[in-house]
């Protein structure tokens, strides 16, 4: 049996990585390195001034300047921090676990697939189930800007979920982490099939995807 949520199981492995490659290694987050996602993650969970431009456009500098305030401290210290998520409503477990789980496990693997011969994990069923429950759920709001009719299905279990429906959708199949980083707009992803209309994959693929 698992001693804690995946959640809390990724944030500790994403801290325990950052400092293994260290903070200037590459992550698949645009041009950010590892302490520029180490503070993101900060921000997002500890500035109540800063943590609204992350989704908020109009806000965005505000977020920028608390995050560069962050990267002159020292990045163990830093990584420290996160891994005690602190007294935030993001610590209490059942918020964590709704709003943490995907948040960890993608920035996780936003590590380690933009370090060389990175290879997908073989997760638990138990941890592939708490993505797949995830993304189902997320995955509605990803994939609505497309506006291609998208069902995924699970390769291990042939379980599926609509995204979005209408005629003929497209049809995204795999596991469940390899869906969950396609649908965040990540291209380093592993055995994934898509299967549908030429035109709507071909949209499905050219597709600003992510958050």
């Amino acid at each position: 049996m698992l001693s804690s949520s995946l959640a809390r199981r990724e944030r500790a492995a994403l801290c325990d990585l950052a400092l293994e490659v260290g903070p200037e290694a590459p992550t698949l987050c645009g041009g950010w390195d590892v302490k520029d996602l180490v503070t993101h993650l900060l921000v997002r969970e500890r500035s109540l001034l800063g943590a609204p431009g992350i989704v908020l456009p109009p806000l965005a500098s505000l977020t920028d300047r608390s995050m560069a305030r962050l990267a002159r401290q020292d990045f163990t210290s830093l990584v420290r921090r996160l891994r005690g998520r602190g007294l935030t409503p993001l610590a209490l477990p059942v918020v964590d676990e709704l709003v943490n789980t995907l948040e960890y496990v993608v920035h996780h693997e936003d590590i380690r697939r933009a370090q060389p011969s990175w290879q997908p994990r073989e997760l638990p069923t138990g941890d592939e189930d708490t993505v797949w429950n995830a993304i189902r759920l997320a995955g509605k709001g990803l994939a609505r800007p497309t506006g291609v009719p998208l069902t995924i299905r699970r390769a291990d279990s042939d379980r599926t979920a609509v995204l979005l429906g209408g005629e003929d959708p497209v049809v995204l199949s795999g596991l469940p982490v390899e869906i969950t980083m396609f649908l965040y707009g990540r291209a380093q992803h592993r055995d994934l099939d898509l299967a549908g209309p030429a035109d709507a994959v071909r949209r499905l693929r050219d597709a600003n995807l992510g958050i």
